[in-house]
């Protein structure tokens, strides 16, 4: 009763789609007399540069058929669906022989290995190696193969079959994430690929309003775009997203359009920060998925192209948003996809608290390496309400003159002093909580703000 896992199988120029080949992979296993119990849709590091749009692996839990032929299967459809002749493309199957009749998502009582559900999780956050992968699947007895690669050079050794990694990553994701939602994918006919995709946007808009907030990142109202529907190549006619399999089929089921010639939901990690982890400013790895609390130490900036920039200080002793020279400084980037997001990066000001979540990239700069976040959402946490002001005389309400550095101030009118600058009130068009990118901006394995499970209140793009 194995799993069977395939990855790498699309091409940005080419198309073709991993969660396709992997659905007629589930259609032939059936054909052998397999049942298909359940398909991973299981999303990896979106920092991989080597990596499509989605980074997605996928994995069939099956039963009725033995390895051996599950990996003939899974061998030939590869060979025949992927766009293998893309020299970027290099696909890549895995197949565990594992019971999984029973709860492979229970921790103490999982078939799946701890090391293969521990490579899973790095997966998410690392950038891993074929041969680490080889070795991993042939330690625990897993068939593997590189199946009709044309590329997927770079590593001494493992020059093929680099889709092994996100495959032996989707075998062992049930035991390495406890975050799951759904997606029902309809798929156009072949022949289409490459041509306008022919959506109803009136049914799309209205089934998306139907289905939230149980079904998200279907549209962006704001911006008027249907973000379920891919703009590759592929064979992907739309993926409706959420948290209830039912609402997203039916969903899916009242969007007009084309023809679907074949759909399949998944179970998947999409929606759920499987990518970030706990970091602290200065303490961060290039191509990983953070989460991190600062103090806002610059005003925000515009730069050419729209891109918006912040400086954050590490709230760690010793350092912080005074400027100081040893501080700890992040900048994060809100980029011009971002949209209306970029209001909200813009409304900070210098002092105020925040705990940011992105993705992390070391670039370097005229002035060395510049550790950059690119944000996905944050939160504010403390807002600074008050601004240093030259006090006001309270005998004639004028503003006071510098009685000389260090002297304070004094009114040259009436001759009454104050020791400093007072604090005055501050407007801000800026609320607590958390704040995130608008769906058409959203990465597919970042958390919306509308599953709730934040600790802080929210506001949600829609």
């Amino acid at each position: 009763m194995p799993i069977v896992a395939v990855d790498d199988t699309d091409s940005r120029e080419q198309g073709m789609c991993t969660t396709y080949v992997a659905t007629r992979v589930a259609e032939r296993l059936a054909d052998a007399g397999g049942r298909v119990r359940r398909r991973l849709l299981v999303r990896l590091n979106p920092a991989v540069k080597h990596k499509t749009r989605g980074n997605a692996a996928v994995a069939l839990h099956v039963s009725g058929v033995d390895a051996e032929r599950a990996a003939t299967v899974a061998s030939e459809t590869v060979a025949e669906f992927a766009a293998a002749s893309d020299p970027r493309t290099s696909p890549g199957a895995v197949v565990a022989d594992r019971d999984v009749d029973g709860d492979p998502f229970d921790p103490t009582g999982s078939p799946i290995p701890d090391a293969v559900a521990r490579f899973a999780r790095r997966a998410l956050r690392e950038r891993l190696s074929v041969a680490e992968a080889v070795e991993l699947a042939e330690e625990h007895g897993f068939r593997h193969a590189a199946v009709g690669s044309a590329g997927g050079a770079g590593e001494a050794g493992a020059v093929t079959g680099r889709g092994r990694i996100g495959a032996l990553a989707a075998v062992g994701a049930p035991a390495a994430f406890d975050d799951w939602t759904f997606e029902r994918i309809s798929y156009r006919e072949l022949d289409r690929c490459g041509t306008p995709r022919e959506v109803d946007a009136e049914s799309l808009f209205a089934a998306a309003d139907e289905g939230y907030p149980t079904v998200w990142d279907t549209v962006d109202r704001e911006a008027g775009n249907a973000v379920c529907v891919p703009n590759a190549p592929g064979p992907i006619l739309h993926g409706i997203r959420g948290d209830d399999a039912t609402a997203c089929r039916a969903v899916a089921a009242a969007v007009g359009g084309e023809p679907v010639e074949r759909a399949a939901t998944f179970l998947t990690n999409q929606g759920t920060d499987a990518h970030l982890a706990p970091g602290r400013v200065g303490d961060l790895r290039d191509g990983a998925g953070y989460r991190v609390a600062g103090t806002v130490a610059s005003a925000p900036e515009t730069k050419r192209g729209g891109h918006v920039h912040v400086d954050v200080a590490s709230d760690a002793p010793g350092t912080g948003a005074d400027g100081g020279k040893d501080a700890d400084r992040l900048r994060a980037v809100a980029f011009a996809p971002t949209g209306r997001f970029r209001d909200r990066v813009r409304a900070l000001r210098p002092g105020d608290r925040v705990t940011l979540c992105g993705e992390h990239e070391v670039r370097d700069d005229a002035n060395g390496p510049e550790s950059t976040l690119k944000l996905e959402k944050f939160a504010v946490r403390d807002l600074v309400r008050t601004a240093p002001a030259v006090p006001t005389c309270p005998d004639c309400g004028r503003s006071m003159s510098s009685a000389g550095s260090g002297q304070g101030y004094r009114c040259r009118d009436c001759g009454t002093s104050a020791p400093g600058k007072v604090a005055e009130p501050v407007e801000r068009d800026l609320e607590a909580g958390w704040h995130e990118v608008p769906p058409s901006a959203r990465r597919h394995v970042a958390k919306p703000l509308v599953r709730g499970g934040f600790d802080a209140p929210t506001h949600p793009e829609r």
